[in-house]
């Protein structure tokens, strides 16, 4: 189950749409759904957890808290909607286009790829590329 929460003012319009769209990312690379929590908050929490459980004192787009079992995904997906909406000014991209970025970063982190070296980076640029792609494909 892929649920959304809301911690700020922020708030998926189509709810259905976001969690179809998940799932496929999922399956499309041979998992299976688990449950799913996503988290949207301001950078102020995001910044405490970052704190409190990672020990970083920095602000982030999104982290994520793996609790996958073989090829079920499960996990806690926190993402800044403040960070977001800020990086979408940075890399000239739409609100969306950047949310749906780090939303399938979250999930992809969870299916073990990284994002540590130059070539991890390369690679989950052009997983996220692909599976914002999917967003756009109706079922």
């Amino acid at each position: 189950m892929i649920d959304f929460h809301f911690k700020s003012e922020f708030v998926l319009e189509d709810k259905t749409h976001y969690s179809d769209w998940v799932a496929r990312i999922i399956e499309s690379e041979g998992f299976v759904v688990g449950q799913l929590d996503y988290v949207f908050c301001a950078d102020d929490e995001l910044l405490g957890i970052n704190q409190k459980y990672l020990n970083h004192d920095t602000y982030t787009d999104i982290i994520t808290f793996d609790y996958s079992s073989g090829k079920t995904l499960s996990g806690d997906i926190f993402i800044s909607t403040e960070r977001v909406a800020e990086n979408a000014l940075v890399y000239k991209v739409s609100l969306e286009t950047e949310l749906l970025r780090v939303m399938c970063h979250g999930v992809l982190h969870l299916m073990g790829f990284s994002d540590k070296t130059d070539d991890e980076k390369v690679l989950m640029r052009g997983k996220e590329e692909e599976k914002i792609k999917l967003f756009h494909v109706e079922h």
